[in-house]
């Protein structure tokens, strides 16, 4: 069975990541994201919204608590 992507407008992901119109256009004419061109359209995967922002998301960096209340002399 094959699941097809929803494909998502420039606008749609730009409302996703919280940024304006120009992040997104970039990211496609960098080409730093997949898309899809539809005639003269263009067309986002959602997965390749999901996966760009998975590989780009920074972890925490979790402390021990006991080297949290240490200081260098």
């Amino acid at each position: 069975m094959v699941t097809v992507d929803r494909l998502l407008t420039v606008d749609q992901v730009a409302e996703r990541l919280g940024t304006g119109l120009r992040f997104p256009r970039r990211l496609i004419e960098e080409r730093r994201i997949t898309f899809v061109k539809v005639g003269r359209h263009v067309r986002i995967p959602e997965s390749a919204v999901d996966e760009y922002v998975s590989s780009h998301t920074v972890e925490p960096i979790v402390l021990r608590p006991s080297s949290a209340y240490r200081r260098a002399a």
